[in-house]
């Protein structure tokens, strides 16, 4: 009987806590895949229960559009690409919560057909395209391909097409496809959006303003438990993986989501950004992106269209809650001097004094639990007060600083131009905002993000300074890491094909201008590839690491060289005195590259092939320079491997 009972117990508790869920309905934009695992591990850890949330999570179909499943209240969340703001854009009111990928994985995949190919290439070809691929169509767009001289395929969400040669390209995922055309053995080429400057972010959680405006609470709870489904499935991806094969069977092997894992480390850079961070100024650098290629106006306004689970403080009426303050102390003393004076001669209640008290306790108490440090001094600089906050960041006590002149917080090294138009805007008496260096009692400095008001009186003398300041350090070092990222390659800290080739088309007007010569290089790594799948991607990784700075370790500080492909290198040689100049550094790259490479007690042994094309023989223009000097590596290649050769025309 007693078991019985605790039985009885626990199925009550039970059907309580499902009862007391609130059914809510996840739509993801294709198959369960590693892709989504976030939301399976937010589930399977009881993350969304106890955010009070049962979630349904439904995978999609060829026909599934997502953003009208979402719209339509079939589904309260979904997942989706940047193409969200051509939806609102198109009037629908969507709101992106969290952005997944910081870099889309969305590519065009092409059968590899020689060193010559190019995306160019593409014109009036069958392009197998998914629906919602916008991102794809603006990278061509801005590659000079007009749309309307591409015959578009509904996508089959397969790979036989392209392998069966029925389509000459496909839109695809870096996470996905190229594991299926590895394993068929097809030789293909990727196409990346990034390589034209349409960096945009994948994989975004979205929802409805309607959801929004009815559950708040409801959203920030689904959000919050989804990215920290997201951190615990990126730090467990075995214990993850086996919960999709045992949970959400599809026809994919263990091996194929390690892979579709690892391609996503890239993407989503976890191990610098926090899972779900989004940037106002990058949705509108993707905004201005889509308006440069006419998808969007120029400007398009992203008002209500991102999300803020932590809204800021609106500072203005900190600024009025703080001038009351003052005004409300003015007006407490001459009531009480007053009421001292002329006692029967005022009629003020003893209700209105204790209202006024009130009043005063509640934004004095505003100001102490400010979640930004607060400074205010009187006209001569010096401190009256700081709120705990402030005595928190900087690591000054109240009585440290207290009496003491504000530029004690002055750093070392001060933007006077900047100071002298703050001064000039407070001393008209308008609030300045900006960026300030703070110096720290340690003697370190942080930036801030400062917001200072002048208070006046009735005079309009000014009688004090108020400061809010929020320290954005850690912002500004996600920006500065987020640029390097753009610009350079991960694994070997080399500049990426975008930033090289930027390098080369500013060395190429100086050419012109000065009537100089310059090389390029194509360099190619011969017996990489069977190292790479003998020992595995971390030799493979090391090998690339090596010969780049064996490469660099070769060039002038003038000169660059950037990581163009999986082992393809291109070198700038700027300003060569002759031909010969160019060799010699190729030749000398050559034989460093010829030299073994040991990591753990094994010997690597690679060569290259170097294809030169000289500037202005070989062509005056980057495309053209570039495609020379990759002939040229062929005909490297051609005569053996292991050589150096000079780009000549082909008779």
């Amino acid at each position: 009987m007693r078991n019985l009972l605790i039985i009885l117990l626990f199925f009550a508790s039970y059907l309580h806590d499902v009862m007391a869920a609130e059914q809510v309905t996840l739509q993801l934009k294709w198959k369960h895949a590693f892709q989504f695992a976030g939301y399976y591990v937010a589930k399977q850890q009881g993350y969304y229960q106890q955010a009070g949330l049962d979630v349904q999570i439904k995978e999609a179909e060829a026909s599934t559009n997502v953003l009208d499943e979402v719209l339509a209240g079939k589904a309260n969340f979904g997942v989706g690409t940047s193409s969200l703001l051509l939806a609102r854009k198109a009037g629908k009111p969507v709101v992106v919560l969290a952005a997944i990928f910081q870099h889309s994985s969305s590519v065009l995949i092409t059968p590899d057909k020689g060193t010559t190919q190019s995306i160019q290439d593409l014109n009036n070809k069958h392009i197998m395209v998914e629906s919602l691929s916008s991102e794809i169509f603006a990278y061509l767009k801005r590659e000079g391909i007009a749309l309307n001289h591409l015959q578009i395929v509904p996508h089959s969400f397969k790979t036989d097409e392209l392998l069966a040669a029925k389509v000459d390209a496909i839109t695809a995922y870096t996470i996905y496809e190229p594991f299926l055309l590895d394993n068929a053995g097809f030789r293909y080429r990727i196409y990346s959006p990034r390589t034209a400057g349409i960096d945009f972010y994948g994989d975004n959680l979205f929802t409805s303003e309607a959801e929004i405006e009815q559950y708040p609470d409801r959203v920030k709870a689904f959000r919050a438990a989804s990215l920290r489904g997201w951190e615990y499935a990126m730090a467990h991806p075995d214990e993850t993986i086996q919960l999709i094969l045992n949970t959400y069977p599809q026809q994919r092997s263990k091996e194929h989501y390690q892979y579709e894992f690892s391609q996503m480390l890239a993407l989503m850079r976890s191990d610098l950004i926090t899972i779900g961070y989004m940037n106002a100024v990058r949705w509108r650098h993707i905004a201005d992106t889509y308006a440069e290629i006419g998808m969007l106006p120029v400007n398009f306004p992203l008002d209500g269209f991102l999300y803020d689970p932590n809204p800021k403080v609106d500072l203005t009426w900190i600024y009025t809650v703080l001038a009351a303050v003052f005004a409300l102390l003015g007006t407490v003393g001459a009531i009480a001097l007053h009421i001292y004076r002329l006692n029967q001669r005022l009629a003020v209640s003893l209700a209105e004094v204790k209202q006024a008290e009130q009043r005063l306790k509640v934004f004095s108490t505003a100001i102490e639990q400010s979640p930004m440090a607060v400074l205010i001094a009187g006209p001569d600089n010096i401190i009256q007060y700081v709120n705990p906050k402030f005595t928190q960041e900087t690591g000054y006590s109240f009585n440290e600083v207290l009496g003491k002149p504000s530029n004690i917080l002055q750093a070392d090294i001060v933007d006077y131009v900047i100071f002298k138009r703050m001064w000039k805007q407070l001393q008209q008496g308008v609030l300045w905002s900006g960026e300030l260096n703070i110096r720290h009692k340690t003697g370190e400095t942080s930036c801030a993000e400062a917001h200072i008001a002048p208070v006046k009186d009735c005079d309009g003398q000014t009688t004090h300074y108020i400061a809010v300041l929020q320290d954005i350090n850690e912002r500004k070092q996600i920006h500065t890491k987020l640029a390097h990222a753009a610009h350079y390659d991960m694994l070997t800290s080399l500049p990426n094909r975008s930033l090289l080739f930027e390098r080369i088309s500013q060395w190429l007007l100086a050419a012109k201008r000065n009537n100089s010569k310059l090389a390029l290089m194509f360099i190619d790594l011969d017996k990489f590839k069977p190292i790479n799948d003998k020992y595995g991607h971390a030799v493979g990784d090391f090998l690339l690491q090596e010969t780049a700075k064996r490469m660099v370790a070769c060039l002038r500080d003038s000169d660059s060289v950037g990581r163009v492909g999986g082992d393809e290198f291109v070198v700038l040689l700027p300003e060569i005195a002759s031909d010969n100049d160019a060799y010699s550094v190729a030749e000398k790259i050559r034989i460093a590259l010829n030299q073994p490479f040991n990591m753990a007690n094994k010997q690597l042994d690679i060569s290259s092939c170097i294809g030169i094309a000289i500037y202005p023989e070989h062509g005056e223009e980057l495309a053209e320079l570039i495609k020379n000097a990759d002939l040229a590596m062929y005909q490297a290649k051609e005569l053996g491997g292991n050589k150096v050769s000079v780009f000549t025309t082909p008779t």
